[in-house]
């Protein structure tokens, strides 16, 4: 049953990357996966927008809900391709070269090889899957908008490249608008009120600023000023300074909290305006019953700086998949077939009558 799993689920991800699926632009591949799944997986099929959720037969409201998600979408192709990257390559190393092959298109076809595993036995628990577009720029019509559409979620698996190794920690994202003002005058006097000094001591304490607690596996939240702005002409004192922040925040802390202690420290004259705060950081223990069946075989946790649809979930989540996030958003990408075939059997052997 395995290897027919595998089989298709080769020749999916060869269909996906020859179809382009640049963010926002899904619908051709969403139709893909959606075809596959109405045809190969057993449940209920819904598409909304671009994304795809499937309900595994005979759910129970009164049991715990697994999720399986990955992402169908894709980043634009950089420059130093050597190859057409939407044309699905095998070497002779048995390594498929595609865009899209290694984030996360091998995680979103093994989780479904594991979903048609899942679903020929009866599981203790409720099954969902959702194939969802617009990750690779945290889009609202991606996995943020099917969340109010799915059931109560008890634990979710993100399928993204960690070599089978869980994540159980993932920073989250904050891009925050400076500004600090002053008072305009002429350079060439003693006038005004220099609004790029008021910025710079802002800046130096934002750089320097050390967060009292530290998170065990994604370590201190990072704080970075980005770009920077001001002034209209060489002989006018500015009277206002704008700057942006990027802040990446840890387990240790929510979101809203980061942004309040960066206030504060910042100051009173100076404002800092978040775009979003809703790419939160997550995190779970290793007494997490996904985690622990994954210790047994010989996985090891790690906290991920990349940002993922875990951002988004507002309950428990791991991410596992197959591949290397060195792999990703380069030249060349490629996914080794062998991986493909231990991340079916791994996640099955994990999920098979786990216990939620």
């Amino acid at each position: 049953m395995l290897d027919d799993f595998y089989y298709d689920s080769v020749d999916l991800l060869k269909q996906l990357i020859a179809t382009p699926s640049v963010s926002r632009d899904e619908t051709a591949a969403a139709d893909i996966v959606e075809s596959f799944a109405r045809n190969k997986m057993a449940g209920e099929v819904r598409r909304h927008q671009n994304n795809i959720i499937v309900t595994a037969p005979g759910y129970d409201p009164s049991r715990h809900t697994l999720l399986l998600n990955s992402h169908i979408d894709t980043v634009k192709p950089v420059e130093g391709w050597t190859r057409d990257p939407f044309s699905p390559f095998e070497d002779e190393h048995e390594r498929l070269f595609g865009l899209g092959s290694n984030d996360a298109g091998a995680s979103l076809v093994s989780l479904m090889a594991a979903y048609r595993f899942l679903t020929s036995y009866k599981q203790s628990y409720n099954l969902v899957f959702v194939a969802s577009a617009e990750e690779e720029v945290s889009g609202k019509n991606g996995f943020e908008s099917v969340v109010s559409q799915l059931p109560e979620i008890t634990m979710a698996i993100v399928g993204e490249p960690t070599a089978m190794n869980p994540a159980v920690a993932e920073k989250g994202l904050m891009v925050l608008d400076g500004e600090a003002h002053g008072v305009a005058g002429h350079a060439a006097r003693n006038e005004g009120v220099n609004a790029i000094y008021k910025a710079m001591d802002a800046i130096s304490i934002l750089r320097d600023f050390k967060f009292e607690k530290v998170s065990e596996t994604l370590g201190p939240v990072k704080v970075s000023v980005t770009q920077i702005s001001a002034g209209t002409q060489h002989n006018v004192v500015p009277d206002v300074c704008r700057f942006v922040v990027d802040v990446r925040s840890t387990d240790a802390y929510s979101n809203e909290e980061t942004l309040s202690i960066l206030r504060n420290a910042a100051g009173d004259e100076i404002s800092l305006i978040p775009r979003s705060t809703r790419l939160n950081p997550s995190g779970i223990g290793n007494d997490n019953p996904v985690v622990k069946r994954l210790l047994l075989h010989g996985r090891t946790p790690f906290g991920s700086p990349t940002l993922s649809d875990q951002a988004l979930m507002p309950w428990p989540s791991v991410k596992l998949g197959p591949g290397e996030s060195s792999r990703s958003h380069n030249a060349d990408e490629y996914i080794c077939l062998h991986e493909i075939r231990e991340a079916i059997e791994l996640y099955t052997r994990v999920l098979h009558q786990l216990t939620l």
